[in-house]
């Protein structure tokens, strides 16, 4: 036990860390010259093409220094906001965290709020500083700002460079003596703590697991304590750059079970692995139940196809625990499931996923967020889509839920940002200047204002150099509306959204002229329009693709054309009536990209 450190690796988004991890994996020669690539521990094709990380992957090393042999687990996390899940998961299976700064950008809010969450589980923070081989560093001002946020001394921060290579024997030399060995007792009963599982078609569910106390052999009869589910341990190891069996675990290793679980109800992330025989008295605490910020409907384009996503949608939450489901109907869509995420990026990686790794062809309803109804018996009631909402004359008031954000930008750009905020309904509560040329901006804001487009307005106003995290803060009453789009007279369920009362007439006019470029045009007219209540707010019309009906007229009476336009404009009539409006994919994702 006393050779093994664990560690994880936390950053903002874009610092470098997947980066800093070949090396170290290089360094330590855990991976051939013939494996190596960049961004060694992205597995999924997505990653790659983004690049960004998705999912947390852990690996093991061996690490040798005063003749003396170490065996390092590594965490390397994601550093977007919408995968914050992934890195408190990977933080509570760690003794200590490397905190990689980018020293040409200085410290972000996602680097801050990572921070916290190591801070709040004693992990032992070494802070490093990335990137110092590019010419537009500036070393002595990004160790001042993790000098006033660590408190630690300058001497504390190492220098390095994912990309050279320069100071990795320095961090790992610095992960031995600081990082602690892992503390527990390895004669007391099995107590594991699952922090992740994939799902393998050929061998069933598989768990990764990190031991605390007491120790596991192949072959042993464990128990998952939440489930209380018993299995034999058909094959435990080690995850190495592939995954290596052992014949026995000890306190401290972080590794692997397949134990043949088919089913992905019995496998929950956060969950104690114990004998079954000799079980442990208490389980693993200290992990939060995750809570989606932002709620779209997923149905199968095909309603033949819903037990196939039910089943796509299992697997997936295996590998990512941050995805909730429940089933739910919709009059236009009918069968499908009420997703919850942390995001819209992580909204947009799930449909992806489900296209690639289960060929699922989907329709994703509007995301919104979830409000709470009081009605006038003041009962509270949740609602987490539109038509969930009870009629108008059963409602007192509803209250929508409000973020704390922070947001750090450069002193340029912080007049546009704090007009961007005003304009989503937000209130400044503060604002920090961290040197001359960075300032930190403290806002009060409605959570649904920012599931559409505020985060990609950020980017574009800040020319990408705001940094944005938040924290719900809790719920306020607000003056909300529910927004129908009618077709041809027939309200679409997918895109009726709840939304501001002072927003709503704007967001009708610009939905409606959206999908009058996007439905395809028919052989009648089509009437989109945009409906608070009985009151129409807004109305395009698509025109009817028409046949010249008097082409064949050459001269003579006027009403032999009068006569065939009427008998025409029956037709179109008759058509209307029974004529069926197709709404192509694009025209749901339309909201998502009304600035477009």
């Amino acid at each position: 036990m006393e050779n093994i450190r664990n560690f994880c690796i936390i950053a903002h988004i874009d610092h470098g860390k997947s980066t800093l991890a070949d090396r170290l994996l290089e360094f330590t020669g855990t991976v051939s010259k013939r494996d190596a690539q960049a961004q060694v521990l992205d597995d999924m094709d997505l990653e790659r093409e983004r690049g960004i990380t998705i999912k947390s992957h852990a690996i093991q090393m061996d690490y040798e220094q005063d003749n003396k042999k170490y065996v390092l687990n590594l965490i390397d996390t994601p550093g977007h906001v919408d995968f914050s899940y992934e890195v408190s998961r990977s933080i509570a299976a760690c003794e200590g965290a490397l905190l990689v700064v980018d020293a040409t950008q200085g410290i972000q809010a996602q680097t801050i709020s990572n921070l916290y969450l190591a801070i709040e589980h004693d992990l032992e923070i070494i802070p490093v500083l990335n990137k110092m081989d590019l010419d537009n560093a500036m070393p002595d001002e990004v160790k001042d700002q993790i000098v006033d946020m660590l408190g630690c001394d300058e001497e504390d921060i190492l220098e390095a460079s994912g990309k050279t290579g320069y100071g990795v024997d320095k961090i790992l030399e610095t992960i031995v003596s600081q990082v602690p060995s892992p503390k527990g007792d390895p004669e007391a009963p099995l107590q594991a703590l699952i922090f992740d599982s994939v799902f393998n078609p050929f061998r069933g569910i598989i768990a990764y697991f990190r031991i605390f106390n007491g120790e596991i052999k192949k072959g042993d009869l464990v128990k998952f304590v939440n489930t209380g589910k018993e299995y034999n341990a058909d094959e435990i190891g080690v995850l190495r750059l592939k995954q290596e069996p052992r014949k026995v675990l000890r306190t401290g290793d972080v590794g692997y079970i397949i134990s043949g679980i088919k089913t992905s109800k019995e496998v929950k992330v956060g969950d104690t692995i114990t004998h079954v025989e000799n079980p442990c008295t208490t389980i693993i605490g200290g992990f939060e139940d995750v809570k989606p910020m932002v709620f779209a409907g997923i149905y199968p384009t095909d309603a033949d196809d819903y037990e196939e996503l039910r089943t796509a949608i299992e697997k997936l939450q295996l590998n990512d625990a941050s995805l909730t489901f429940e089933p739910e109907s919709s009059l236009a869509l009918g069968f499908g499931f009420r997703c919850g995420f942390l995001g819209l990026l992580h909204m947009e990686i799930i449909q992806e996923r489900l296209d690639r790794e289960f060929d699922m062809s989907v329709i994703t309803t509007m995301p919104n967020v979830s409000y709470r109804v009081v009605t006038n018996k003041k009962e509270t009631v949740e609602v987490h889509n539109p038509s969930g909402l009870p009629e108008q004359t059963y409602i007192d008031h509803i209250e929508e839920p409000f973020i704390r954000a922070q947001i750090i930008t450069r002193t340029e750009y912080i007049g546009p940002l704090i007009k961007l905020c005003l304009d989503k309904r937000g209130e400044l509560k503060n604002q920090v200047y961290l040197t001359t040329s960075r300032v930190e901006l403290t806002v009060d804001m409605p959570l649904g204002e920012i599931v559409f487009d505020f985060y990609d307005k950020l980017k574009s106003i800040s020319k990408g150099y705001a940094s944005f995290d938040y924290h719900i803060s809790g719920y306020r009453p607000a003056k909300l509306v529910k927004l129908d789009i009618l077709l041809n007279g027939e309200p679409v369920d997918a895109l009726s959204t709840l939304t501001h009362q002072d927003n709503a007439y704007g967001l009708g006019r610009r939905i409606c002229v959206k999908l009058k470029d996007l439905i395809p045009r028919q052989q009648f007219d089509i009437a989109v329009q945009a409906a608070i209540g009985a009151k129409i707010i807004a109305r395009e019309t698509i025109k009817a693709v028409r046949k010249d009906v008097t082409a064949k007229c050459y001269g003579g009476d006027i009403t032999r054309k009068r006569k065939l336009l009427e008998k025409q404009k029956k037709g179109k009539k008759r058509m209307r009536q029974v004529g069926n409006v197709e709404v192509p994919q694009q025209a749901f994702l339309v909201v998502l990209r009304l600035n477009d």
